[in-house]
């Protein structure tokens, strides 16, 4: 396997297509997780114990029986917390650890139980008795606004041109209402924390976060100490997408507290079932909209309302439902534009961040607004797609002012309609639909402009330590989580192409808040271009200490001194980067470096709806095709052609894969993947076998996938790369798109399906049902 490994990792050029550093590791089950880790000596195990009601008042908690359970060491609630009773992400202070006397969810923690075992305390925590005041709970959206429309947090909102004299001249005006549904993250590795006591206040936190910094600070506040006394260390997630950038928090904060008033490792590791009920999801939306158009298709004005359900606290709501707003034009251009976000109070988990934070659903509306136009003037979506993109001066403003300088959109669906044979299909299986009764297929073709920062900009940085030895090998540390995306190999693959020295060099060490200080999360897409930035800065110091080591010590000119792959060039010699260090060491040079990276020219008024919120943009299409059965809904992804916009790619192996699983993310939120609360407000779908997930079959029978070619980005970005976290999901509209236009057929292509997400086969279904219906009252 140590071969294998050697073969996979060789190489020193960064844009290399190179195996995922833990690739051996997790095929040979010997990559190792918090869960993995040996125990540590007298290791006690933490429970959460949970609210049953979704709404009232916590009239009296009686934890008698649980404290006299067997094996159990301790009983901790609010009052025994030492410092704040606060994990709130924001500045609102609006998430306790624990409630002390209003119940705001179903599964909100009371209390946690401490035994010898995971399973004493499980079985313990469900012993406690809660004395409830049940109030009726807001659910969903429309109780929410029914109720008066309590906000979570600020709303935004975008506004660009006269959008009601817009409308008013409009030749065509139409309204309507879109459902998006939520998604749950599914990590493949739950939620887990181990904390570990030191001397004084010291205490080492190992959990699965995207966010270490963030747990550092939540878990010294809870404690009531300085964040010097918390490190916390990930080497590795089994899985993120944004549902470990602050639900992690709660685990981690936790355990730490047990572990200060035990002064004993304590784990915290709840079951599937518990951790779905507990932590939030991707925020459902309900888009209302009214949009102005001709009859070319050509828009004049759009007018849109984005209401999210957040959940009982605000966690990251405002900036996701901010995002959502960023991205309802997708590639579209409207001439005026206004756009307004509801982020409102429901009675669920507190919904949070999710790969593409909002930007999905934005998209999913503006995808939307598209076919409500196409089938209102009769035209051919993607025709009425193309007509409508952002071009030169005068049509590349976006609605939050940010002028579009590197837009590819019309390039890139050109290339993949051509690729894909885009028209000829069409037309294929028009005519096939003609003579099939039962079973219709669809086709669509949909583009993804996605922008690329976070929108806080103040988390637009990264920080990292590189330390070269003696013998020539590296150690790397920076600020960024590895959850399964391949940043750490990438961010390997700069370093050992800056210094020209083979990967196998290169020492990937676990992220620790011990060594780079005050990270952002590992989020908004920006792992790569932050941190192999800031690990490339550190890189440039130390070189630029050993040339001018070996300008003195060869007696020859800085500008002589090159690092070649493999090699160092020292005037007419080349010797080993071994031998350089070597020798600097012994020269008392510093061997040592850290890098900072803080992304340029982005701003951002929140207030005034106006800036430069995002670096640059990823783009990408995708064509689907789709097979349905018109008795049942039941259907089937036949064909994808994907083409995405990479920059210059760091690692196209890796890129790929990114693409490829975020497709296949985005197609099981848009399909088959459904949340549902009862009306008491517990959640129906909280394990695998009522919550569905895409699984292999579910793929698409064909599946091609190709990065753009000889397109850098045109921003100075580490190599010229784009980033490829969350991009890559937004391609999956296509499908919807493409169930919409098997849909349509069963009208002959004159009535709009409407079809809300997901489109469960239960809702393929019905629109089936409706299109059938109003096809028949039609002359």
């Amino acid at each position: 396997m140590a071969d294998a490994r050697r073969r996979l990792d060789s190489g020193t050029e960064a844009g290399a297509a190179r195996a995922h550093d833990s690739a051996l590791k997790h095929v040979a089950g010997e990559a190792l997780y918090i869960d993995d880790i040996a125990a540590p000596e007298g290791l006690l195990h933490a429970y959460l114990g949970l609210s049953a009601i979704a709404h009232g008042r916590l009239a009296a908690l009686d934890l008698s029986a649980v404290r006299a359970a067997p094996g159990v060491l301790a009983v901790l609630t609010a009052a025994d917390i030492p410092g704040a009773n606060d994990i709130s992400s924001t500045h609102l202070h609006d998430e306790p650890v624990f409630a002390t006397d209003r119940i705001l969810f179903h599964g909100q923690p009371l209390f946690a139980v401490v035994a010898g075992t995971r399973d004493e305390a499980r079985r313990a925590a469900a012993l406690a008795k809660a004395d409830h005041a049940e109030e009726a709970p807001l659910i969903d959206i429309a109780a929410a606004r029914a109720a008066g429309g309590r906000l979570v947090t600020e709303p935004l909102r975008l506004e660009r041109g006269d959008v009601a004299a817009a409308l008013a001249a409009s030749p065509r005006r139409l309204n309507g209402t879109m459902a998006i549904g939520g998604q749950e993250h599914f990590y493949l590795e739950g939620q887990i924390a181990l904390a570990i006591p030191g001397e004084d206040e010291d205490m080492t936190v190992m959990v699965s976060t995207q966010h270490p910094s963030e747990v550092q600070h939540m878990v010294a506040a809870v404690l009531g100490t300085g964040s010097h006394a918390v490190t916390v260390e990930v080497r590795r997630m089994g899985g993120g997408f944004g549902g470990k950038e602050t639900q992690a928090n709660l685990f981690a904060c936790v355990a730490a507290l047990a572990a200060r008033k035990l002064r004993r490792p304590v784990k915290l590791r709840p079951d599937r079932d518990d951790d779905m009920a507990i932590t939030g999801k991707r925020h459902d939306f309900v888009c209302d909209y009214e949009i102005g158009f001709d009859d070319e298709g050509m828009i004049h004005a759009v007018d849109a309302v984005y209401a999210a359900r957040c959940g009982w606290n605000a966690d990251l709501s405002g900036p996701v439902t901010d995002r959502a707003l960023f991205h309802m034009d997708n590639c579209y251009f409207y001439p005026a534009v206004r756009a307004s976000s509801q982020p409102l109070f429901t009675n669920t988990c507190s919904n949070t961040a999710f790969r593409g934070f909002g930007g999905p659903q934005g998209m999913v509306g503006a995808e939307r607004f598209i076919e409500e136009v196409a089938f209102a003037t009769g035209l051919d979506p993607l025709t009425v797609r193309k007509r409508n993109l952002y071009r030169g001066s005068g049509r590349d403003v976006t609605p939050y002012h940010q002028a579009v300088e590197d837009n590819i959109a019309a390039d890139i669906i050109a290339e993949l309609e051509r690729r894909s044979d885009y028209q000829a299909r069409k037309a294929a299986i028009r005519e096939a639909n003609e003579t099939s009764p039962i079973v219709k297929r669809g086709i669509a073709l949909t583009p993804v402009k996605f922008g690329i920062s976070f929108t806080a900009t103040w988390f637009n940085q990264a920080g990292a330590l590189v330390n070269v030895y003696t013998d020539g090998t590296v150690a790397l540390n920076h600020g960024g989580t590895e959850m399964g995306q391949g940043l750490y190999i990438k961010v390997a693959q700069v370093v050992a192409h800056a210094f020209g020295i083979d990967l196998t060099q290169v020492k990937i060490t676990a992220t620790t808040t011990g060594k780079v200080p005050n990270t952002s999360a590992t989020a908004a897409s920006s792992g790569s271009d932050l941190n192999g930035m800031a690990a490339l800065d550190a890189c440039e110091t130390i070189k630029r200490r050993l040339t001018a080591f070996a300008a003195r010590h060869w007696q020859v000119q800085a500008e002589e001194i090159a690092f070649l792959p493999g090699r160092v060039k020292v005037g007419a010699r080349e010797i080993g980067f071994k031998e350089l260090v070597a020798a600097a060491y012994m020269a008392r040079v510093q061997l040592s470096a850290t890098g900072f990276y803080a992304t340029p020219k982005i701003h951002w008024d929140r207030k005034a709806g106006r800036g430069h919120p995002f670096y640059y943009f990823a783009y990408g299409a995708a064509a689907a095709e789709v097979a349905i059965d018109t008795l049942t809904g039941e259907y089937r992804v036949e064909r994808v052609d994907i083409l995405h916009d990479c920059g210059q790619s760091l690692n196209p192996a890796i890129d790929r894969g990114q693409i490829e699983g975020g497709f296949v993310q985005g197609m099981g939120w848009l399909t088959t993947e459904e949340l549902v609360w009862d009306r008491k407000g517990r959640l129906s779908t909280h394990a695998p076998s009522t919550y569905k997930i895409p699984v292999a079959s579910d793929r698409p029978r064909i599946f091609n996938v190709h990065l753009l070619d000889d397109a850098p980005n045109r921003e100075p970005t580490i190599h010229r790369s784009k980033a490829v976290g969350e991009p890559p999901l937004m391609l999956a509209i296509s499908v919807l798109h493409a169930l919409s236009d098997a849909v349509a057929s069963v009208g002959d292509h004159r009535i709009c399906p409407r079809l809300d997400a997901p489109a469960t086969p239960e809702r393929v279904l019905d629109a089936v049902e409706r299109v059938r219906t109003e096809r028949g009252r039609r002359p």
